[in-house]
């Protein structure tokens, strides 16, 4: 069986924080981020919408692309958000 890993993007009801991260269970992730499990800085910005997301079958590329996520500005993230989800929905409500 193949296994996923998948780098995201959370940002908070105003879209003024992001958060990227790393997991090998986006809809488990997901709910620990919306339900506050998970102390740090997802829950003191609740960030906890999901904006974007990239799936890989390699853990070494998906922490590679979350280090690279991380040094880019919040301009070049709202870009990215915006090429793939211009509406700047919660892709989560999809699985939650």
């Amino acid at each position: 069986m193949r296994k996923l890993y998948y780098v995201y993007l959370l940002t908070n009801p105003t879209r003024t924080v992001f958060y990227v991260g790393v997991t090998n269970n986006l809809i488990r992730r997901c709910y620990e981020h919306k339900n506050k499990l998970i102390d740090g800085f997802t829950k003191k910005y609740n960030c906890s919408q999901l904006m974007y997301f990239e799936e890989t079958n390699d853990i070494s590329i998906a922490i590679t692309r979350e280090k690279q996520l991380k040094h880019y500005s919040q301009k070049w993230k709202s870009n990215l958000i915006r090429e793939i989800n211009p509406e700047w929905r919660d892709l989560s409500s999809d699985f939650l």
